[in-house]
């Protein structure tokens, strides 16, 4: 493939939205006009899977909840994301694979290894090249979203427990292309080391375009 898949990761209150719509800005400020998606959703079946996952009136089984996540994936990387770096586009993706590995792996308790099946199929083995993690203490996160309002959805409003467990995944995940990033940082300090990391990643796409 001749595009460039990127991915931001991170527990609840991460600032994961806020550093993909920076990102993006940056990009088109640079020329690269980038294809940005969600999870789940992006598309109109995974966004309906997305409302019937976070529904707090909507109670799922970790398998279930498993096979909804990734049903919504394989939607998406079949129809959004795999045909946009096969035209050479670059894909910026809020949440991936290793969300999955965070929530349902260690926040459900679900076997790793079973995750990491049912996600190769999800994805067909498209991996990112570059996967950007967001580390934040999870009471932080949360703290975040109170301050801003929002309205738990079914996940957010787990017990401390749970975000625990998501957040701590999310420390120790590594692997090919895995760059952790300080998310207690001011958002621009963030957006510059995320932007840094890319240029790393890919020099012929954006370094040399300067910021």
């Amino acid at each position: 493939m001749n595009g460039f898949f990127l991915v931001v990761e991170g527990p609840e209150g991460a600032g994961k939205s806020t550093l993909v719509a920076g990102l993006a800005a940056r990009m088109r400020a640079v020329g690269v006009e980038p294809v940005t998606v969600r999870e789940p959703g992006g598309t109109p079946a995974a966004e309906a899977i997305r409302a019937a996952f976070l529904d707090p009136d909507h109670p799922l089984g970790p398998n279930t909840e498993l096979l909804y996540v990734t049903a919504a994936r394989a939607h998406l990387v079949q129809n959004v994301i795999r045909p946009a770096l096969e035209a050479g586009r670059v894909v910026v993706s809020d949440r991936y694979e290793l969300s999955t590995h965070a929530y349902q792996a260690a926040g459900r308790g679900l076997d790793p290894d079973k995750v990491a099946y049912v996600n190769r199929v999800a994805t067909g083995g498209l991996r990112p090249h570059l996967t950007l993690v967001l580390d934040i203490p999870p009471e932080v996160g949360r703290a975040r979203q109170a301050a801003g309002g929002k309205a738990g959805d079914r996940l957010e409003q787990e017990d401390p427990q749970f975000h625990r467990r998501v957040a701590a995944a999310y420390l120790a995940a590594t692997g090919e292309g895995v760059r952790h990033l300080n998310g207690m940082a001011p958002p621009a300090a963030v957006l510059d080391a995320a932007w840094a990391e890319l240029v790393t990643a890919e020099p012929e796409t954006f370094g040399r375009r300067g910021r």
